[in-house]
């Protein structure tokens, strides 16, 4: 059995995300004093909040806190359940959240921390999407330098060779995996392509350790990369960012910098899209 992936570093738990969309400093509008109770309930989880906690949650008096849930319950923003006296998400914040996701345009999300990345290592950046037990490229943004890597999208590529593919298959539940194993040959693209049902798993708990995937000249010989994983709003593996290049400009040293780099950026993708660690 594979160790569950954990959280990467510099994540935090739902309700610290969600708390740091809020205002930090006092509300001084009723819409801001609004806001402050949607996310202190949607922080709360199926259970919902009572009007005492939620006060107390969002720094306010208990009467302003209940006259403001008054009115999200009236518009269906909220919903209050008798036998609990709590309060939670209701049928309206349903949809403007599954109309935000159907907005959500992950390529387009993406596109400027593909740039960003390519700005601070001069590397070709890339982003692949999972499709069914393969993932394609979508996007890249070329590396500034001469000798460059460049990316055939709209290819499918195994989830078993190179790091974008690797990165994907790592945040993949352990079910999924035993299931892609069991159904799909560890085939052999490169002299370096792992073939070993045994070290792919080893690798597997290795990125999820670190946050990252890292290959060199696994799916083509010369070149290498480092990628991470972009989650959507279930926490479900989306895809993965990267950056790669010729293998030789890829030292030992410089992996861990750009591991945290590409990590960063597949997170601040997934948070966009509506996914909150935890």
């Amino acid at each position: 059995m594979l160790v569950r992936r954990p959280e990467q570093a510099g994540d935090v738990m739902a309700l610290a995300e969600v708390q740091s969309a809020r205002p930090t400093r006092e509300p001084t509008s009723g819409l801001e004093r609004v806001l402050r109770v949607i996310y202190a309930v949607s922080a709360a989880g199926a259970d919902g909040i009572g009007v005492s906690a939620l006060a107390r949650e969002v720094d306010q008096p208990k009467a302003v806190t209940h006259r403001l849930l008054k009115g999200l319950v009236a518009g269906g923003f909220l919903a209050f359940d008798n036998s609990t006296k709590c309060y939670r998400l209701g049928t309206g914040a349903l949809a403007v959240g599954l109309a935000a996701l159907r907005q959500t345009n992950v390529q387009q999300t993406a596109r400027p921390v593909l740039e960003r990345l390519v700005r601070e290592t001069r590397e070709t950046a890339t982003l692949s999407l999972k499709q069914g037990d393969s993932r394609i490229y979508v996007d890249q943004v070329l590396s500034p330098q001469e000798i460059r890597m460049s990316v055939a999208t709209g290819v499918p590529y195994p989830l078993h060779a190179g790091s974008s593919s690797k990165a994907i298959l790592a945040a993949m539940s352990d079910a999924a995996i035993d299931e892609y194993l069991a159904s799909h040959d560890l085939n052999v693209l490169t002299p370096a392509t792992i073939a070993s049902r045994h070290q792919l798993l080893e690798e597997i708990v290795q990125i999820r350790e670190r946050g990252y995937a890292f290959s060199a000249g696994e799916r083509d010989a010369g070149a290498a990369s480092v990628a991470a994983a972009v989650l959507g709003m279930d926490g479900v593996v989306l895809g993965s960012i990267s950056v790669c290049g010729p293998v030789g400009r890829f030292e030992a040293a410089d992996i861990e910098r750009l591991g945290v780099l590409v990590r960063s950026g597949a997170d601040e993708t997934s948070r966009a899209i509506g996914h909150l660690p935890g």
